[in-house]
């Protein structure tokens, strides 16, 4: 059984020349982490879009340098490793990748310090630039210092404008990883199109970004992504929530927004609970509603954050699709997306 809830972390700039390119922060929205879900919730389902920094800049891929005497890897012979996340060069913090481009090709081919981070680490590597056959000095490797994707609302404060979305963690679509975020903006996007899943290859919602921001993410989380909307949605349903001990077997709804534009109810059902679950995959759910199964083939990328509801109670969301059957996927707990907030700096 495979799943998948990729998210497109694209990097703004694709370092084509080998080079050219977790603290907790608490949510400005001032919501009381035993506030969260006290007394219900506006229930979520449309779609919203991110736009990124990351901390550090992500070592996405290492790779030759053609010089006049052969190629040759300064990242890897100064002990570099994908996954890696860059701190500092030469005691300089480096935000972007530009900015540790211009350290390196100015560097003259002499070495460099870099402090990383590796598995929680910090560790020290010393690398050398080597020259290209123009003669610019190249690390070997390619950078990633921002991403952007969209994604469902599960739910958001009124009052607040506290919200959550996703479900599950925003990840590199390199290395898996879940992208330590730095800053973060919500924008607002429509939904133009859709792309059907099929067994083996999972769909997607093609969005396309506003130029409205709307708000600011302030987590990355196992559990979803969090943040604070500055135009707060209107019209919203307030919902009870339900514990995992009430959730049970058997039919709920799943709210999305497809590309007309409407935010709409569709029927599914659960099965298999694990309700010790801490995680994103709390129980299974299956789309049995025909007319989403028409236009999507079931779950699809986009629809991750997707509320569920049960019994006109929020009980969870739409977290990953099974690729050999995109009807199928995985749902996570209400609770579980609340206590991950809670757990991550709410105040």
């Amino acid at each position: 059984m495979r799943t998948n809830n990729k998210w497109r972390a694209a990097a703004v700039r694709a370092v084509s020349i080998l080079l050219t390119a977790a603290a907790a922060l608490t949510f400005a929205a001032g919501v009381s982490a035993a506030d969260i879900g006290g007394d219900g919730l506006c229930v979520g389902g449309m779609p919203f879009g991110v736009r990124f920094k990351t901390e550090g800049l992500t070592v996405a891929g290492l790779g030759d340098v053609e010089t006049k005497d052969g190629a040759v890897c300064p990242a890897k012979d100064a002990g570099l490793l994908p996954r890696d996340v860059i701190i500092t060069v030469d005691g300089k913090t480096v935000d972007g990748s530009d900015e540790l481009v211009d350290i390196i090709s100015k560097s003259g081919g002499k070495a460099v310090e870099i402090v990383f981070e590796r598995g929680g680490k910090r560790m020290t590597a010393t690398l050398t630039p080597a020259p290209d056959k123009n003669g610019i000095p190249r690390a070997g490797m390619w950078v990633r210092d921002s991403a952007a994707g969209i994604g469902t609302v599960t739910f958001y404060d009124e009052n607040s404008g506290f919200f959550a979305g996703l479900g599950h963690g925003i990840c590199d679509a390199d290395t898996g990883e879940l992208i330590p975020l730095s800053s973060g903006r919500v924008t607002d996007v429509r939904i133009i199109g859709i792309e059907k899943g099929e067994a083996g290859t999972p769909g997607e919602l093609k969005g396309c970004f506003g130029t409205n921001d709307t708000g600011s993410v302030d987590k990355n989380t196992e559990t979803g992504v969090y943040g604070t909307f500055e135009t707060i949605p209107r019209g919203g349903e307030h919902t009870e929530i339900a514990s995992r001990g009430e959730v049970k077997s058997g039919d709920v709804v799943i709210r999305c927004t497809l590309a007309d534009g409407d935010t709409r109810d569709y029927s599914a059902v659960i099965s298999d609970i694990n309700r010790s679950s801490r995680d994103n995959k709390s129980f299974i759910i299956t789309v049995t509603d025909d007319e989403l199964i028409a236009r999507t083939g079931g779950i699809v990328q986009g629809m991750s954050g997707s509320p569920i509801l049960q019994d006109g109670k929020l009980i969870g969301a739409v977290t990953h699709v099974m690729i050999n059957d995109p009807t199928r996927g995985f749902g996570i707990f209400i609770e579980n997306m609340i206590g991950g907030a809670s757990s991550h700096g709410a105040r």
